[in-house]
């Protein structure tokens, strides 16, 4: 993979605040470039970063002595640091916006050529001094990605249906044309939530951030996408519904010699896209049950190791009794008969895995806004709504004491069947 560094050119324009005027060299070249500003502590959260990305050249700090860390970012200066980093491949035309500055329009231009900004997605003017928002520069900094490695470009495409981890998604208010961009930023590690539990796509970018997002941009360039685990779930749940492969890649397929004989064999299969959506043959016929997503945990795991939904479902430290992984899977019903209870939801399915009786009840999934169960039913347990869609929670059994295989079948005759191996 190419190699991607941040160009150190002093001819570009520095970043200091108001771009809507052009600043002449001489108050250019009078910019602190000194490591400490009064306004960035040793303890400020990207210290670090800050000094990092001045002492590279990438930014400045104003003549007072101050960095203005908590400053946003318009378009426009984004646009001028995205212009310096190199290794790039060439993309796009070199077009820019009618209402760019003139000072920085060969800058614009160059992140527009660099593929960092789409001139479609915004048509004539790009708003240029507005503040860039958090979902803005998921997208941009996705697209970048994007132009570096062709699978990066892929991934975008790939998380067309994932489940993305954040507040906005569960509520149904992730914008449809920031949501694949979203998930790659944060299947990367670019960009997370923040401690309400939502990315914030119509929140500013601050200086701050922008400084920590050059050193967190440089880094996963340099990296094949298939080796970022977050990534990878992202998106295996966006083609296929679940995260089995990426989580727990020892559940295979279950061998032919494992079914009865005669058994017509070619309607088994590992991959969950095939019953996806599809309805399900129940125990009982108190509604039809189809299946959107199913995500598994390791609890056993840390660092990048652990699913990148553990926070989303799990409190720290939770641990099933016995050996298992948790599993939460996304149902989508429609009651048949009169009413149903969960109680009677429970005697839908047969496996452990699938449990339609319960909801997740963490103090995560709480702030996460999961739909459950809880808020479609009554003081008695009788759903209120009659096509509930909302999480369940069940296990995936690898004690060998226990059922560790999982089996579902479709109406129309396929089945999905695994076991560990």
């Amino acid at each position: 993979m190419k190699k991607v560094v941040l160009s150190t050119i002093a001819a570009l324009t520095l970043l200091t605040g108001s771009f809507t005027i052009t600043q002449p060299l001489a108050e250019a070249s009078s910019i602190t470039s000194s490591l400490k500003f009064k306004d960035v502590p040793s303890t400020h959260w990207a210290a670090s970063a800050i000094a990092s990305a001045v002492k590279n050249g990438y930014m400045k700090g104003y003549t007072d002595g101050s960095f203005k860390p908590s400053s946003p970012i318009t378009k426009t200066e984004m646009a001028v640091i995205l212009s310096r980093i190199e290794g790039q491949p060439t993309v796009a035309s070199g077009k820019t916006f009618s209402d760019v500055p003139t000072w920085a329009k060969s800058a614009v231009s160059a992140a527009v050529q660099k593929g960092f900004i789409s001139v479609s997605k915004y048509g004539n003017k790009l708003n240029a001094n507005a503040a860039l928002t958090r979902g803005e520069m998921a997208t941009w900094l996705a697209q970048g990605l994007a132009a570096v490695h062709p699978d990066f470009k892929q991934a975008l495409s790939d998380v067309t249906n994932t489940v993305i981890p954040a507040k906005e998604y569960f509520e149904g208010k992730m914008p449809a044309a920031q949501k694949n961009a979203v998930a790659v930023t944060m299947g990367t590690g670019l960009m997370s939530v923040g401690s309400d539990k939502s990315f914030g796509v119509s929140k500013t970018t601050t200086r701050a951030e922008v400084a920590v997002l050059l050193t967190r941009y440089t880094n996963v360039a340099k990296k094949d996408p298939s080796d970022l685990q977050a990534l990878n779930e992202l998106r295996e749940i966006g083609l296929t519904g679940t995260n089995i492969k990426t989580i727990v890649p020892k559940y295979v397929k279950t061998p032919e010699e494992k079914f009865p004989t005669n058994y017509d064999y070619s309607k088994v299969t590992d991959d969950f896209s095939k019953i996806r959506n599809k309805e399900l043959v129940t125990k009982r016929n108190y509604a039809t049950v189809k299946i959107k997503n199913w995500i598994l945990v390791n609890p056993y795991v840390k660092g990048e190791e652990r699913s990148i939904y553990y926070s989303v479902f799990l409190d720290e430290g939770d641990k099933p009794l016995r050996g298992s992984y948790y599993s939460f899977a996304e149902f989508n019903l429609s009651i048949t008969s009169a009413s149903m209870t969960q109680v009677q939801a429970g005697n839908l399915m047969s496996s452990p895995s699938f449990i339609a009786a319960i909801s997740p009840n963490s103090q995560s999934s709480k702030e996460y806004q999961i739909p459950v169960t809880s808020k479609i039913t009554t003081s008695r347990g009788e759903f209120t709504v009659k096509t509930p869609i909302y999480w369940g929670t069940g296990l995936l059994h690898f004690d060998k004491s226990l059922r560790t295989g999982v089996s579902l079948v479709s109406e129309d005759g396929t089945v999905f069947d695994v076991i560990p191996k």
